[in-house]
């Protein structure tokens, strides 16, 4: 999970908050897309902090929570088809006069 933050010193402080509190965290650039201005790009901070944890320290520092992280390998495959019946099914049993 990422918390997303517009400011290097605020993402360093979150990241040591949640160090702090027992949870491992990284501060990396986030490169955006279609952002050509090196200084343009937010702060990530990587973390296996609980969700609500992470949370409440993007809200105090008014950046943004991404649940999502890309994985580029990873492609997620549809459920296989479910098996046809090998012959018709039958309404009335053998022997049964008609």
């Amino acid at each position: 999970m990422r918390g997303i933050f517009f400011d290097e010193d605020e993402a360093r402080m979150a990241a040591l908050s949640l160090v702090r509190g027992g949870f491992a965290a990284e501060v990396a650039r986030e490169r955006l897309a279609g952002e050509d201005d090196e200084e343009g790009h937010p702060w990530a901070v990587v973390t296996d902090a609980p969700q609500v944890v992470l949370e409440l320290l993007v809200e105090s520092y008014d950046g943004w929570l991404d649940l999502e992280e890309p994985d580029a390998t990873h492609v997620e495959l549809p459920p296989a088809p479910m098996p046809l019946p090998e012959q018709p099914k039958r309404i009335k049993r053998p022997g049964a006069g008609h």
